[in-house]
Order: structure tokens, then C-alpha cells, then sequence
């Protein structure tokens, strides 16, 4: 059964069973979902234009529910395979090529709200569609003919799984954004202050960074802004060391006493601006705890699939990444636990399997792959990992060219996979994941010159559609695994505690946050999970994706 549903923006809203019903006006719209939602039998599956602008005011509203389908995504997806990956894919967008009408742009998502943000329940139409038009209607129109799209390709099975997958994460987007995840405040002070000094006044630098630039101008002999690369690029050559910009791998072949100096201050300036206090205050909740300790959330804007392999991204800045010096203030909260998944190496795990290759998927069998591969390249395990990642990137320079001509001869049908698509990319060629996600093509493909600058452009586009049909299916993975462990966690008797699950994902880890007593029932489920998604993908393949999970109630020792 599938239900369609639209926000009037006051609370209410229509929905339809689509194929069967009529439409229902409905006037407390998150009380009719968890009706329907909890009715006997099967589940159904809500259909809407975007999870965005629906899912979040649900689950603030303390409803959840188990599945759905997404046209903003669905059609993202269905315009890609199509080499159409620019055109907007909004449902007012679908809804005009339908009826042949001029398209609108995709609306601009709000940004930078942070973890204080309170919007409207169920706000205004976010659509895209004219004004007047019936948007229960278009929706179920718009559904209709995405479901006729995807049975008419002819992979169109995996398809159909990414679509649903997808929307899936968009549940899981929106549930892990209003639960958070467990940050500590007072500790992520104290963490700061170790490494910046106390807090500044506003506009000024924390005490440590004002002391590095102060360090860094008598080295250089001059004042100067460090935050600027321009200045600090002219004192360096004035110093004798002219430098093409001021990245840090390019300071760290620099022999001058600044060196290392503006390394410590690039290090710990973006601490500050990324991770700092300003950043806390926007992106972390806080509440009071037991004792009087104040227990805090950290909630990202995710973007699902906000990246064109298909990994997600962030809004504004909660990023997806908690910098190692400041893991220590990830703590759970008092009787509660941490449980992180992380897959290892799996991008060349996903080869072995998409490939075919039994060489290398024996070599995947073994919990550490680098380590087998190691025999082959004289017992170093950090050159096999080179050579692989060679294969997989395409470098062909340096160190690593002997190393990839010793993978082509152990391993040559994983890379006569990666070589092809590399062929098609450098052709102008489209290629496909796992499941169906294709690459798009560079802008001024079919202009581009011949000689030295179209060459080079050609081998860049060959190199990213040689890691495409890897990361990508790679990104597919994770997302079967999130979309599997959401569904077992919800099926655990007793039920999970409110804010307990799943709450913070990044391309190949996942964190959950549960009772302590339920942590072994978490660990289960993601083994289960794992087993459901190797299976599911990759069917009879005998390689392996092991997930190293660990307990524990900081993150930092996890």
C-alpha cells in the first residue's frame, strides 16, 4: 500500500491511497501518519515530493515511519541514468516536463539553521508547483510515472533497490539530525580551551593562535595575518622560499623556521572556526543531565546523496566529521552506550566484488586485506595498500608505478574493471555503480580542444569514472547497510527507548546510541545488517566486508 501525502502548512494535510482511494483532508496531519503508521499489516509506504520539507516536522512531531518513497531523490536518480544530472528534479519540475510546461528551478534548502532552528510544522509549499495546482494530484502523478520510468529500463532491479534505499536515508537523515548525536559541552570546552586557551572576546584570536602568529612573524621577520595565503606566500619568498600556495603538504617540504609553525596554527585555526565555540553554539543542543552535568546533542544538516558518487554530505557547519581532538567530548549519556561499526577497506573489498575477481577475492577473505596482499609486494604492508589504491585512483607516478604493474599481474580482471571504465571516461562515456548511478559528464565535454589542456582534461575524467564504479558501489553498500540496520533496530522487542539507534553516519561508519544493557542486541543488529546487505548486493560472492564494532561510552576509545 502506498499513501500519498502533502502539509496544507498548518498543521494539516491531504492523503491518498494511491490506486484506490480518494483523497482525504485530513486535519492533524502527524496524527493521521501515526495512525497509519500503526495500523495492522503491512507498513505502508508514504510517497512525497522530499523528505526535507515533510520527514523532520514528523519526527518532531514523535512520529516515525518505516518506509517510504522520495520523488526529489527518485528523480535525481532517474535523470542521472539518463545523462541528465543538471535538470532540476523538484516535483514541481517533474510535474511541468510532464505537461510540457517551462521548468522551475529546484528551491534553494535552508542552510546553516543549526541544532536551535525550530521551523513552522509542516511550512509553506516548497514544491515548486504553480499556483492553483492540486499537489495531491501532481504527487501522485509525478509517482506514477517515475514507477512506469523505472520498470521500463532494462537494469531496471537495481534501480528500483537504490530509489527505495535512498529514501530510506532520508528517514534516517531526518531521525539522526532531531536525536543527535551525544556531545558533551563541558568537556568540549575543556578540550578547547587545552589547545586554544580560554575562549576569546568575539573577533579576536584564541590566545594560543595569537601567540603562533606573533612566532611566525619573528620567523619570517615581518607582521603578517597568517590567515591570509597571499601575505604569507610573499614572506616566504622574501625568505628565500617562493611556494605555489600555502596547502599543507606544500609547507611541509618548506625547511624554515615558520614552517612547522603556520602548520600548528593552519591545524588549530580550523579547530576553531570549524569545531570551536562559536560552532558548538549553533550546531549542539544542550539539557540538563543527572548531577548537574548538561548533556548535549550534536545534530547535522545531512544532505543524502549530496555528492555525485552518492555519499552524503552537510549543510552549513555540521560536517560530518568530529576532528580527533575533540572526540574525547562525544560521550553517552550516563547508563547509555556507544556502539560504532566501521567497515575496513572497503572500497577494495567492493572491486573484488563487482569484478569478479577471485584472486582478489580471496585476498578479501582475510580480515585484513592490506596484510595478504603484503605478501606479494615483500612483506610491506603500506606498499600494498599504495598499489591498491594505485588501481583504484590511477596513479600511475612515483613509487606507485611498479607497485600498480604488480596488481594488473595478481589481479587482472579487478583491474581490466577499473581500466574500462577509466576508457569510458576519457571517451566522453557515461559508467554505472553497482546498482545503476551513472556519472555525469564535464561541462564542455564536446568543445574541448585537442592537444595538451583536452588531454589532460580526458585522463581527469578517466580517473574519476575509474573511482566511480567503486566508490559509488562502496556508497551504495553503506547506504543497504543503514537502510537494514534502521529496519532491525525498529523490529527489537522491547522497543528502543526514545533517541536510541542509530544517530550518526559517515560513509562507512555508523554510531548508535542505546542503553547500555541493549548494546549487545545493537552489536547483533549490525552483524545482521551486514549479512543482509552482502547478501542483497552481491549475492554467492565469496567476499567478505567485515565490520569492526567496538562499545564503549566515549568515542574517543572507540
Amino acid at each position: 500500500m502506498r499513501i500519498a501525502v502533502v502539509a496544507d502548512g498548518e498543521g494539516g494535510g491531504w492523503l491518498q491511497e494511491l490506486g484506490t482511494a480518494r483523497p482525504e483532508r485530513v486535519p492533524d496531519l502527524a496524527e493521521a501518519v501515526r495512525d497509519r503508521e500503526n495500523a495492522a499489516g503491512p507498513p505502508p509506504r508514504w510517497v512525497w515530493d522530499a523528505w526535507e520539507d515533510l520527514y523532520p516536522d514528523l519526527v518532531r512531531a514523535g512520529v516515525r515511519v518505516r518506509r517510504s518513497h522520495d520523488t526529489a531523490l527518485t528523480e535525481a536518480l532517474l535523470l542521472g541514468h539518463d545523462g541528465r544530472h543538471e535538470e532540476p528534479h523538484s516535483l514541481g519540475a517533474v510535474w511541468a516536463r510532464l505537461h510540457g510546461r517551462p521548468v522551475p528551478d529546484d528551491p534553494v534548502r535552508r542552510t546553516g539553521e543549526g541544532a536551535h532552528a525550530q521551523p513552522a510544522l509542516f511550512g509553506a509549499d516548497r514544491s515548486t508547483l504553480p499556483p492553483g495546482t492540486d499537489r495531491l494530484a501532481a504527487l501522485a502523478e509525478v509517482h506514477d510515472d517515475q514507477v512506469r520510468r523505472l520498470e521500463a529500463l532494462t537494469d531496471s532491479g537495481g534501480l528500483r533497490l537504490l530509489a527505495a534505499v535512498e529514501s530510506a536515508g532520508g528517514l534516517a537523515a531526518a531521525e539522526m539530525s532531531h536525536d543527535g548525536l551525544p556531545l558533551r559541552p563541558d568537556i568540549h570546552d575543556r578540550l578547547l580551551t587545552e589547545l586554544l586557551g580560554p575562549r576569546p572576546v568575539a573577533g579576536q584570536r584564541p590566545a594560543v593562535l595569537a601567540d603562533l602568529a606573533a612566532r611566525i612573524g619573528d620567523a619570517l621577520d615581518q607582521e603578517l595575518n597568517p590567515d591570509s595565503p597571499s601575505q604569507v606566500m610573499r614572506a616566504l619568498a622574501r625568505a628565500g622560499h617562493p611556494v605555489p600556495s600555502t596547502r599543507s603538504w606544500v609547507l611541509r617540504e618548506v625547511e624554515h623556521p615558520a614552517a612547522p609553525l603556520l602548520l600548528r596554527y593552519k591545524e588549530l585555526a580550523r579547530l576553531h572556526s570549524a569545531n570551536g565555540w562559536a560552532w558548538r553554539e549553533q550546531w549542539v543542543s544542550e539539557r540538563p543531565g543527572p548531577g548537574g552535568v548538561r548533556l548535549g546533542r550534536f545534530h547535522p544538516d545531512y544532505v543524502v546523496a549530496g555528492v555525485v558518487s552518492g555519499r552524503w554530505a552537510t549543510r552549513g557547519g555540521g560536517g560530518l566529521q568530529v576532528p580527533k581532538a575533540l572526540r574525547g567530548a562525544v560521550r553517552a549519556d550516563p547508563g547509555w552506550a556507544l556502539v560504532r561499526a566501521d567497515a575496513g577497506q572497503l572500497e577494495p573489498r567492493v572491486l573484488a566484488a563487482v569484478s569478479g575477481d577471485l584472486a582478489l577475492a580471496e585476498a578479501a577473505a582475510e580480515e585484513d586485506l592490506y596484510a595478504r596482499l603484503a605478501v606479494h609486494v615483500g612483506g610491506d604492508r603500506d606498499r600494498a595498500k599504495i598499489g591498491m589504491l594505485a588501481a583504484m585512483y590511477g596513479q600511475t607516478t612515483g613509487d606507485a608505478a611498479p607497485l600498480l604493474a604488480t596488481m594488473r599481474r595478481l589481479y587482472p580482471r579487478a583491474l581490466d574493471h577499473v581500466d574500462t571504465a577509466a576508457r569510458a571516461g576519457e571517451e566522453g562515456r557515461a559508467v554505472r555503480s553497482w546498482l545503476g548511478r551513472t556519472s555525469p559528464r564535464p561541462h564542455g565535454w564536446d568543445t574541448l580542444p585537442s592537444g595538451t589542456e583536452g588531454d589532460r582534461t580526458r585522463r581527469a575524467q578517466g580517473r574519476f569514472t575509474r573511482n566511480f564504479v567503486v566508490q559509488a558501489t562502496a556508497a551504495e553498500w553503506a547506504s543497504v547497510l543503514l537502510a537494514a540496520l534502521r529496519v532491525r533496530l525498529a523490529r527489537l522487542e522491547p522497543a528502543l527507548p526514545e533517541g536510541a539507534g542509530v544517530v550518526f553516519f559517515v560513509h562507512d561508519e555508523v554510531v548508535l546510541h542505546v542503553p547500555a544493557d541493549r548494546a549487545e542486541e545493537a552489536v547483533r543488529a549490525v552483524a545482521e545488517a551486514e549479512r543482509e546487505t552482502r547478501e542483497l548486493l552481491f549475492p554467492g560472492s565469496p567476499v567478505r566486508f567485515p565490520l569492526v564494532t567496538t562499545v564503549s561510552d566515549e568515542h574517543s576509545q572507540i
